[in-house]
């Protein structure tokens, strides 16, 4: 694929500058997301909430790599004579010399490893926030001796007690007495 390279001159700098910017990204996305996990395990709210914030930074990041990846996709895809969206790490591959080649595939690789382990941890996290926000909504019925309707009363009425429960009952619940 020797005509390839003339069609695409500069493009394996190109593409390893792009996957070194992914995957400095990615380990920033990585770092907070375990920050985050961390601030979730510690019930830290402002720090969830924080990291949170540096999340949807990180994304917007992100977003911007993709226009990279685009132009790359689209350099790639003329000159491979294929659409943009069908070119491959290994598509791609076949345009770089033999030696940025390797290097590609194995930033692709790493890149991949790296986001699957982000994956991983913040749906960690989700089931985590799930596990606190679930007790947080039983511990907010016993105190409240609502039914088992969300956190509160929405429509503004008062709540009487359950039946056959007294608000004593429902204290007695964190005084963890047998």
């Amino acid at each position: 694929m020797t005509t390839a390279l003339v069609h695409a001159p500069g493009l394996g700098d190109n593409v390893i500058g792009h996957l070194d910017a992914q995957i400095a990204s990615a380990r920033r996305l990585l770092g907070v997301v375990l920050s985050q996990g961390q601030s979730i395990r510690a019930r830290d709210v402002e720090q969830v909430m924080a990291r949170l914030a540096d999340i949807q930074a990180e994304m917007g990041r992100r977003a911007a790599l993709e226009g990279t990846r685009t132009a790359i996709l689209t350099t790639a895809g003329t000159a491979l004579g294929i659409p943009p969206h069908t070119v491959t790490i290994e598509s791609l591959a076949d345009l770089l010399p033999p030696a940025l080649a390797t290097v590609a595939l194995e930033r692709s690789a790493e890149l991949r490893g790296l986001l699957a382990e982000v994956v991983r941890e913040h749906a960690i996290n989700r089931v985590l926030m799930r596990q606190e926000l679930a007790f947080l909504d039983h511990l907010m019925r016993e105190l409240g001796a609502e039914p088992d309707t969300g956190y509160g009363n929405l429509s503004g009425r008062t709540v009487a007690h359950a039946p056959g429960r007294s608000t004593q009952a429902a204290f007695r619940t964190l005084d963890l007495q047998a």
